[in-house]
């Protein structure tokens, strides 16, 4: 950190562009609450009166079984993981992440046409049981609230995983060998011992996984399921009322905040301290008995329900699509603007990240930590309120500079931001603008005051320790936040697919459209090349992860909540 002592003229340049970050992103939030505030009492009331009530319902509903079945199993397989030897624990640790590379509309995507009345999975039943019509036998319909629990339950569980796993490596052994010596059954040791240990990162875990469950458009629509995300996409383009969308855009930023107030005031009064002596490393206890199978067997079904069954069949897909069509004009197309627009959002939100944490370096102090604060929100607004507090604002800017143009006696020149993907690119930097800054914040506080000081006596100015000496040091926290942005913006739906003009369509409302219309087998290669590409970031995961828990002794735990820079809730 930055030696204490008086902050110089020239250091408070610096924050500048950390100010304008910030007003970036309180920008859509004030745009958001004036576009509600047009609407009037009246149109609270009639909203209220008709689509609230049934969308927050629907939206308690999910986020209480999506939580629920994050909890269970994230804290269950890090404990088994952690705790126990079996037969393919190493593979199981690594591959438990695996439905991280699955975003959930792909998911919904999949089990519609996979658990399809007509589809591969009751087709084999009925072949299986005699039966030759679906009206002989079919099963449950998978469009209802309890397949789209299920389902984001299995792509979601990984956000609690990793984070209590990295508790149970950082907490003492101590307590815990204390425990079996006393003659605490294994149940008992992770129920009195490791759970409350872990009920910290519990909490973050599980706020990180609702805060994805609550940003899902493509799942729930997909599925059926009214939650407020749906709600406002379908009041915006389906009834044009951009007052109601954004009344009820306020009311899911009411349920965002009480999500990060309920998550910040757990992990306050859930702190624990630990002890002085670097903790040693949990040794893990051969199961025995049926347990020793048994347990593999278990800790393989949410892998295989959220990335090995639906990755299976978009590969089927996808392959049998490329051999009878080849790749369609309109995938490269939309691959190509996937890959510019993710590429334009990732240098601007790194340069936007790295603005808001080296002002703090530089020039901290109150100001600077607000302006961090503000800076994050970001990542908990989800996109589809993003998308229409940005909509105003950019819209006015456009009016205002054809204007300024056409004065000049230039004619025709249209939406300049809202009408070239602009509008998009801000959005995703307004939403990950927190992993950037986050990762640059680590890098920071990793290197010593005294590295500043001696550059300083050299006579460095601000602008050149940056350049000489922070840049080249901090070069791999940069490229692991720019793989994360760039992968989080290649597979961001609600926010590209309210804001996206009409001549550019990425391969994330490829897809959408293409379910929408029950093409299934169309969508197939887009949702392909999104899922090889989320791939990358769980493969680095994993990596680190493997490397910290192959350490020496005493080493601090895997930073994998660090690496998966979801500050949503932080």
């Amino acid at each position: 950190m930055r030696a204490r002592g008086r902050v110089r003229a020239g250091d408070r340049a610096w924050l500048a562009p950390a100010v304008l970050t910030a007003l970036l992103v309180a920008l859509p939030l004030a745009a958001l609450a004036v576009a509600a505030a047009r609407g009037g009492v009246g149109h609270w009331a009639q909203l209220a009166g008709t689509v609230l009530g049934p969308a927050l319902r629907d939206t308690a509903v999910l986020l209480a079984g999506v939580g629920a079945i994050a909890v269970l199993l994230g804290a269950a397989s890090a404990w088994l993981v952690t705790a126990h030897e079996f037969p393919g624990r190493r593979v199981l640790s690594w591959a438990l992440l695996l439905p991280l590379a699955m975003p959930t509309y792909i998911v919904a995507y999949a089990y519609l046409d996979l658990l399809h009345p007509i589809g591969p999975v009751q087709g084999a039943i009925r072949a299986l049981l005699g039966y030759d019509s679906p009206r002989q036998f079919r099963l449950p319909d998978v469009r209802s609230m309890w397949a789209c629990i299920l389902l984001l339950g299995c792509v979601l569980y990984p956000y609690v995983y990793v984070t209590v796993r990295a508790m149970f490596l950082m907490q003492a052994a101590s307590l815990v060998e204390a425990a079996r010596t006393l003659g605490a059954r294994p149940l008992a040791v992770f129920w009195r011992i490791g759970l409350p240990a872990a009920r910290p990162a519990v909490a973050v875990g599980a706020s990180l996984a609702l805060m994805e469950a609550l940003n899902d458009i493509g799942a729930s629509e997909f599925l059926g399921v009214r939650t407020l995300t749906v709600t406002v996409y379908t009041t915006w383009i389906t009834r044009s009322d951009l007052a109601g969308a954004a009344q009820l855009a306020l009311a899911m930023l009411l349920l965002v905040v009480l999500l990060i107030v309920a998550e910040r005031r757990a992990r306050r009064r859930l702190a624990y301290a630990a002890s002085a002596n670097a903790p040693r490393r949990l040794t893990p206890i051969p199961l025995r008995g049926t347990a020793r199978w048994v347990t593999p067997a278990l800790l393989f079904v949410p892998v295989l329900l959220g990335f090995l069954a639906p990755g299976a069949y978009l590969l089927d897909a996808g392959l049998e699509r490329y051999l009878d069509a080849g790749i369609s004009p309109a995938l490269w197309r939309g691959t190509g603007h996937t890959l510019a627009l993710a590429a334009a959002a990732t240098i601007l939100t790194l340069c936007a990240g790295l603005a808001l944490a080296y002002g703090a370096r530089v020039a901290p102090g109150a100001v600077s930590r607000a302006l961090q604060r503000i800076g994050s929100l970001g990542y908990a607004v989800p996109g589809t309120v993003l998308a229409i507090g940005l909509l105003t604002p950019l819209l006015a800017f456009d009016h205002w500079f054809a204007g300024v143009l056409e004065a000049a006696g230039m004619q025709g020149v249209g939406l300049v931001l809202l009408g070239s993907g602009t509008a998009i690119v801000l959005a995703c930097t307004v939403r990950f603008l927190a992993i950037a800054a986050g990762s640059v914040e680590a890098g920071l506080a990793r290197l010593p005051g005294s590295l500043d000081a001696a550059a300083r006596s050299l006579g460095q100015g601000p602008g050149g320790l940056l350049w000489r000496v922070h840049l080249p040091l901090l070069s791999p926290a940069l490229a692991a936040a720019a793989l994360l942005v760039f992968i989080d913006c290649m597979k961001e739906l609600p926010a590209t697919l309210l804001l996206r003009p009409l001549n550019i369509d990425t391969l994330a409302t490829l897809l959408y459209a293409e379910a929408a219309r029950g093409a299934y087998e169309d969508g197939a290669l887009a949702a392909l090349f999104i899922v090889i590409a989320g791939l990358l970031p769980v493969v680095l995961l994993a990596r680190v992860g493997e490397h910290r828990r192959t350490g020496p002794a005493g080493a601090s735990a895997p930073a994998t909540h660090g690496l998966l820079a979801r500050p949503a809730a932080a």
